[in-house]
């Protein structure tokens, strides 16, 4: 049976405005249902890292500044979106301390966290959240000096 084009493409669009369609390569980065880091196509914002934490020396801000962006129901970025993120430890086994602005508000549907660190050596994640939705970044390492 062929199915014909314009029915595939509707079904396509349908499962982006749902918020239901990952993967990399296709365009819809960040695009997920629900839970971690999703919009669930609810009309709430999904989010996600623009820019990842890196590997960083004890106590020295993380490089370059982490970003967080702000993605409306079809994964675009909603720059209308101006609540607070706030951003945290997600995994911390050694009982270390997030320091610097752990706070911040997106502008153009980013948020910048410019001087992060973190005080004993270890591999951690970061926890993004806003509106009752949130995301966990990749692992990265602290090293000691």
């Amino acid at each position: 049976m062929r199915i014909p084009r314009a029915h595939v493409i509707g079904a396509l669009l349908l499962l982006v405005a749902a918020g239901c369609l990952g993967g990399t390569g296709s365009g819809l980065v960040g695009i997920c249902c629900g839970g971690n880091g999703g919009n669930g196509g609810n009309g709430t914002p999904g989010l996600g890292f623009f820019v990842q934490p890196n590997a960083a020396d004890v106590g020295q801000a993380i490089t370059p500044p982490v970003e967080v962006v702000v993605r409306d129901t079809l994964g675009g970025t909603d720059s209308s979106f101006t609540a607070s993120i706030t951003i945290n430890l997600a995994s911390n086994p050694t009982g270390a301390t997030l320091s610097g602005t752990t706070v911040a508000r997106p502008v153009n549907g980013i948020a910048s966290f410019s001087n992060l660190a973190i005080d004993k050596a270890g591999t951690y994640t970061l926890q993004a959240s806003a509106s009752g939705v949130s995301v966990t970044s990749n692992g990265f390492t602290i090293n000691a000096p």
